[in-house]
């Protein structure tokens, strides 16, 4: 379906907005979700769109990307009314989204999802080669090193955003969108990606990117538009805009510390030891220690083997181990179940995917895990777990607008403390956290980063998987570099520093150096 463009004066093409909105509002069921939001985006510039989880941003970008109406306002392009019925006509206008979701086929190939609904053909006929060749390129111009013949389902979670990236600046557009682009990349994963937003800009094209990482809205940005409570703060020119401030506006208050102080007590008594643990094509004989009360990071670049070392312990993959100790017990999980009962709890890097069933309400999905505590032998006991429901959301501040809500309308940072409440619904001793703030905003970080380190006053021991150094640095007591399914490096104290992690991440320094600096640090 083509846009509907009414006729109206134009102005200069180097000076006109690509798209404009003016005071664009969004109501669901009565309930009011972005109000009275304008802002001009123009050629060559990129404008980042900031705000707490619930600002209103997912709801502007789907607004101007014609996969929501606005309730009221309208859009303009080139100086003329402008109507998206659907995301095809806004596609055909030259706008693009790129999903914070990955969208994509799994049972299909990287080219076939890259191609999909806009496949090349001859006399008739799919021609693969040539769709290989194009998506070959395509995947290169991005930093993207899967094969375009690989299926979706074997490739990383890092590398189906890149697909879908690529997927999305297939052909030529006026104005991309970016929803959160590098929250499932590590950080040497996320230069090559900020390198061809720059580049789109050279070439004229107008971003509107959305991230959490202010750091990357301060290194991109030529303005800066914020978002709170699903109300426009203002536009801002992104000189003088530092990170703490940017912070503050989205939360409506000084920000002061975004990590709570450390812990200053004794770490002796061993929580958990693994022994020569194996994954195959993954990780090679990697040894490590917990104790008792720390916070224990693990570092490392996608593919270094963080996570399948987790998943082959709860049983998730294939493994071998030369020991398992858990509070000095030796043990041995087939699956995560029998993980939780012995006192281990698991979050997956993948709430959308494997922590949560999103089209189900939240108090199933927070007692899926525990079900002992609401199954007794008379049958479900509902008004149970409606307690356990009311419990989570006082104790861990899951903001909703009802208790009948899915899982998958709430916010990313909602639903990241929704997952940390079902596991530690089960009360373990010791919790694993891959990716504990991946696509998260700036408050609800603080909160999970408080609620982590209350664990560890209590007495349970956690081990964190982070991709974000800064995380790693601000929140562990101690910091293990994996690479290439090894540990390489161990930091602790003072060395515990980007550019320390950055090393041990990417190369084959030996570990050796590493435990020096921390003898003298």
């Amino acid at each position: 379906m083509q846009a509907a463009l009414a006729s109206s004066s134009r102005q200069d093409a180097s000076t006109a907005p690509v798209l404009r909105a003016e005071r664009l509002s969004k109501q669901f069921g009565g309930v009011t979700v972005l109000s009275d939001v304008s802002l001009n985006i123009l050629p060559g510039e990129i404008h980042a769109i900031i705000g707490e989880n619930g600002a209103g941003k997912s709801t502007l970008m789907r607004l101007l990307s014609g996969y929501l109406q606005p309730s009221e306002g309208a859009l303009s392009m080139d100086g003329g009314h402008i109507a998206f019925d659907d995301p095809a006509a806004a596609q055909a206008a030259g706008i693009a989204l790129v999903h914070q979701e990955i969208l994509l086929a799994d049972a299909m190939s990287v080219a076939e999802n890259i191609f999909m609904g806009r496949e090349i053909t001859h006399h008739g006929m799919l021609d693969e080669r040539a769709m290989h060749a194009a998506a070959a390129a395509q995947l290169a111009e991005i930093g993207c090193k899967v094969s375009p013949r690989a299926l979706v389902r074997d490739i990383s979670l890092a590398n189906r955003q890149l697909v879908q990236i690529a997927r999305a600046l297939l052909g030529t557009h006026r104005l991309v969108i970016f929803d959160e682009p590098t929250a499932v990349l590590t950080h040497d994963e996320v230069d090559p990606l900020l390198d061809i937003i720059v580049r789109l800009k050279e070439r004229g094209v107008a971003v509107l990117y959305i991230s959490h990482r202010l750091d990357e809205v301060e290194r991109l940005a030529d303005r800066v538009t914020v978002l709170r409570d699903g109300r426009m703060i203002g536009t801002f020119d992104k000189a003088g805009l530092s990170p703490h401030r940017m912070a503050s506006l989205m939360v409506g208050r000084e920000f002061s510390s975004l990590y709570p102080e450390k812990l200053d007590r004794p770490l002796s008594e061993l929580a958990l030891e693994i022994e020569d643990a194996r994954v195959a094509g993954f990780v090679h004989g990697v040894s490590l220690t917990l104790r008792k009360g720390e916070i224990l990071g693990l570092a490392g670049m996608i593919g270094a083997g963080r996570t399948e070392l987790f998943e082959g312990l709860l049983g998730l993959r294939p493994a071998s181990f030369g020991a398992v100790r858990l509070h000095g017990r030796p043990v041995h999980f087939a699956s995560p179940a029998q993980a939780a009962a012995a006192g281990l709890g698991y979050l997956t890097e993948d709430r959308k995917g494997k922590g949560l069933l999103l089209e189900v309400r939240l108090a199933p999905n927070l007692t899926l895990a525990a079900l002992d505590k609401v199954h007794p032998l008379a049958g479900l006991d509902l008004a149970g777990e409606a307690r356990l429901l009311d419990q989570a959301v006082r104790s861990y501040d899951i903001r909703l607008r009802s208790r009948d809500a899915t899982a998958g309308q709430l916010s990313g940072g909602n639903q990241q403390k929704l997952l940390l409440a079902k596991v530690m619904l089960n009360d373990p001793t010791v919790i694993v956290i891959d990716e504990p703030t991946r696509g998260i905003d700036i408050a609800n970080k603080s909160q999970i980063y408080a609620f982590i380190q209350s664990l560890v006053r209590e007495g349970k021991s956690c081990i964190v998987i982070s991709s974000e150094m800064q995380e790693l640095i601000g929140l562990c007591d101690r910091i293990l570099v994996m690479r290439s399914g090894r540990i390489n490096g161990e930091l602790t104290g003072d060395a515990m520093s980007e550019s320390n992690v950055a090393l041990y991440a990417t190369s084959s320094v030996a570990s050796e150096k590493t435990s020096e600096e921390n003898a003298h640090g």
